[in-house]
């Protein structure tokens, strides 16, 4: 078997783009060149590894069988180079970081400003998505690291709790439960857990690290809510609570900004404090190179500045 790097780069361009016209713009081939190469892998393989079906290539069994494996080469083949860059060369170059949304729109842009003052010819390339998601981008290898609000479940990853972040209860300022009560008589009167239990409440869709730590802290207590709304992003369920669609649970960082103005209020309740952790994840076959250990241990230090 004669199977080479060049063959595995043009299959996962294959994979990725769905036509070998468009992945010869990847790999800066001909498309007959890049088709050539694709049939000789196959025939290396002695199986088809795309089903054709008008003029796209989608991937078949044997195909994402081989999805992985071939991201795996690929991505070490491309660091073992930047294993041997001295510290200075190290500075250069760039990070493919997945962020969960939360993270992506709150915490990764001061984290990313303070990491380039330090080294600042880095450059970064940021995939938001919800938690799920960035867990297969960081499995597909189409991102180095992830940093996730959420779980993750996959035994393929190798998890670190990173931060600890604060759950709120808000609501808008007259929003029924609360009774038409002074911020005073807020301070002194709980909300309580039936009030909380048959309240309706603003979610974020499944797969959304978000949705499973509120479901984690408040479900025990709750044993069910009540959903009314359910939202793609926490900027949504924010701006909604506020126009007092519902109530969320959602984190300080998100927040902050509505209750310094008053739009949201903090409820008062009988539920212990809510908090959730944030954690680094990247695969346990993936090798870390030199700028994405120093990345990583940036990113330890900064949680201990917070």
């Amino acid at each position: 078997m004669r199977l080479t790097f060049r063959q595995l780069q043009i299959f996962l361009a294959v994979a990725h783009s769905g036509s070998t016209t468009a992945a010869s713009e990847l790999v800066a081939l001909s498309q007959s060149a890049t088709s050539a190469a694709l049939n000789e892998l196959e025939n290396l393989l002695d199986c088809r590894l795309f089903d054709r079906v008008g003029k796209r290539l989608i991937l078949n069994d044997n195909g994402r069988l081989l999805l992985p494996q071939a991201a795996q080469v690929v991505d070490a083949a491309n660091t073992i180079e930047q294993q041997f860059l001295s510290p200075e060369m190290a500075q250069g170059g760039g990070i493919r970081i997945g962020a969960s949304t939360t993270i992506g729109s709150y915490l990764l842009p001061a984290l990313v400003a303070a990491y380039r003052q330090q080294y600042s010819a880095l450059q970064v390339r940021v995939t938001i998505a919800n938690t799920a998601d960035i867990v297969a981008a960081v499995g597909n290898y189409e991102v180095d690291v992830g940093l996730i609000e959420g779980p993750c479940h996959a035994a393929d990853m190798l998890v670190e709790p990173w931060l600890l972040d604060d759950l709120l209860i808000v609501c808008a300022p007259h929003h029924p439960i609360l009774e038409g009560r002074s911020l005073q008589e807020q301070a002194e009167k709980k909300v309580s857990v039936k009030a909380l239990r048959d309240a309706e409440w603003l979610l974020r869709e499944p797969g959304s690290g978000t949705r499973e730590a509120v479901e984690q802290a408040l479900l025990p207590h709750l044993h069910h809510l009540r959903q009314n709304c359910e939202f793609g992003n926490s900027e949504a369920i924010k701006h909604a609570t506020a126009a007092g669609l519902g109530l969320s649970c959602l984190s300080r960082a998100v927040v902050n900004d509505f209750l310094e103005s008053g739009r949201l209020v903090e409820m008062n309740t009988t539920l212990p404090r809510l908090h959730r952790h944030f954690y680094l994840i990247h695969s346990r076959q993936k090798i870390l190179s030199l700028r994405l250990m120093q990345f990583l241990a940036f990113c330890r230090g900064w949680s201990g500045e917070r």
